[in-house]
């Protein structure tokens, strides 16, 4: 059972927070810290709210690399979605193990194929996908994470109790707290993922939504303790 830290913007742009925050999550039991990678005037309309937040919040190449040189020290995975087909080049240089597809991007067949292209495993939310069936990703898919796409989603609208963890993978945690996380890995879930930072109060629209260092070595210490149970 992993724990993705999904550090995504959390950050807000200082490389000195993002290190503290790949160290706090390897230190309360994470097993992936987790960025987000896109041109942020391609992929949010400058109309819509956080626009500036989400520019200063935009990883470089050189970001990149240093970020998965503190993982490499920290003893962690780095990984990142990525938006666009440029920016796999950039994880690829720093040669991850694995990739993850966001709900957003489910539908993006060309970013896909150029995922599938890279011949690393693939991970895929499912909050946007409507359909009865699974889109077909063929080859080195690990698996689907269900999530559902509300920011926060109340426990009442999760459902949990009907999700197929034989089907799913995983799955990818929005609510508040840590109770949607621990049913999730009781009914069977094999990945955790959920956003990840050291102040709530932060500015961004994460933060507030997101797990700290005690709720996250709270999750990983269930996660710990189930494993004993089965």
């Amino acid at each position: 059972m992993e724990i993705i830290a999904e550090i995504g913007q959390n950050h807000n742009g200082d490389m000195g927070l993002a290190k503290e925050l790949i160290i706090a999550a390897k230190e309360s039991g994470a097993d992936v810290a987790k960025f987000q990678l896109f041109d942020a005037p391609s992929l949010f309309p400058p109309e819509k709210p956080w626009f500036s937040y989400n520019c200063k919040t935009q990883l470089s190449q050189d970001n990149v690399v240093y970020l998965n040189d503190i993982c490499e020290q920290a003893g962690i995975e780095f990984m990142s979605s990525v938006f666009d087909i440029e920016r796999i080049a950039w994880l690829e240089g720093v040669d991850v193990k694995r990739y993850k597809i966001a709900s957003r991007s489910i539908r993006e067949e060309a970013l896909i194929a150029a995922l599938q292209d890279t011949g690393k495993p693939l991970i895929a939310s499912l909050g946007m996908w409507d359909e009865t069936e699974f889109p077909r990703i063929a080859g080195n898919l690990q698996g689907y994470l269900y999530c559902i796409s509300k920011y926060p989603t109340p426990l009442e609208e999760l459902h949990l109790n009907e999700v197929d963890f034989e089907k799913y993978l995983g799955f990818s945690d929005h609510s508040i707290g840590i109770t949607a996380s621990c049913t999730a890995l009781v009914n069977g879930a094999r990945i955790i993922e959920k956003h990840f930072t050291l102040d709530k109060t932060m500015e961004g629209p994460d933060h507030a939504g997101s797990m700290t260092p005690d709720e996250l070595l709270a999750i990983s210490d269930f996660r710990n303790d189930l494993r004993k149970c089965l």
